[in-house]
């Protein structure tokens, strides 16, 4: 590997986990600025000291202050940049972190018209029935791909074996509980302007995960189930739904 292939790698690299190493940075430079604060007090404690010992403390303040100022001020410098580039870092990481959180929110917004357009050519050009066999095909192979034995099964209430196709998590449940959340959530469509997968994992009875409370539905389309039955790989019956659209908040 020669020079070129080693600053490539290490653009890359620092380029991807540029967030982790300015908070990194910045934790760093939070110790240093501390270091450097007290040093700086301390050494301008002694500073202070023996000039007024050598010539003597004047008797007003606003004079003595701008004395000792002028005496200490340089000893201060490092403290400042120190100050200045932990700050700078701070600003940098949140800055990176939110321009890539805005770039995956427009990446999933693309993807959910053109899955939304893609439907509705289906719909158009074959009919619903053809549509929604599609769709079960399709929600029968994601289960499969996902066994309710492989830890993924979380208990709830109700006597039938769901599927939620969005985070590929089951959990029992029944459709009169299920059609109950969607009624609740739309209703909270009607009187805000958003709600958040957050309500209705609560409504169903499923633990919120790290970006259920940044994505959902918003008031101007109201948010239907779409329900496909379908048997798990060891031929269990299960009652696997997506929703009609998503989008970030």
């Amino acid at each position: 590997m020669n020079l070129t292939d080693i600053g490539n790698f290490v653009r890359t690299n620092a380029k991807e986990h540029l967030p982790l190493i300015l908070s990194v940075a910045a934790g760093l430079g939070t110790i240093s600025t501390a270091y450097l604060a007290a040093d700086a007090g301390y050494k301008s404690a002694h500073l202070i000291k023996d000039a007024e010992e050598m010539v003597g403390t004047n008797s007003d303040p606003k004079q003595r202050l701008m004395e000792r100022t002028k005496l200490v001020w340089r000893l201060y410098i490092p403290t400042a940049i120190s100050a200045v580039t932990t700050i700078a870092c701070v600003a940098g990481s949140n800055r990176v972190s939110t321009n890539k959180t805005i770039a995956a929110q427009t990446a999933f917004a693309v993807s959910q018209r053109v899955y939304s357009e893609y439907r509705d050519k289906v719909i158009e050009e074959y009919g619903e029935r053809k549509d929604q066999s599609i769709r079960d095909q399709i929600a029968e192979d994601r289960v499969k791909a996902t066994a309710p034995d492989s830890g993924l099964v979380i208990a709830g209430s109700g006597a039938v074996l769901c599927c939620e196709l969005f985070t590929g998590r089951y959990f029992n449940s029944d459709m009169e509980t299920l059609r109950r959340a969607q009624n609740d959530l739309n209703k909270r469509l009607l009187t805000h302007d958003y709600a958040t997968f957050d309500d209705f994992y609560y409504d169903v009875g499923l633990p919120r995960t790290s970006s259920s409370g940044q994505i959902g539905w918003k008031s101007s389309k109201l948010m239907e189930m779409v329900f496909s039955t379908v048997l798990t790989e060891d031929g269990r019956p299960c009652l696997a739904f997506e929703y009609n659209y998503t989008e970030p908040l």
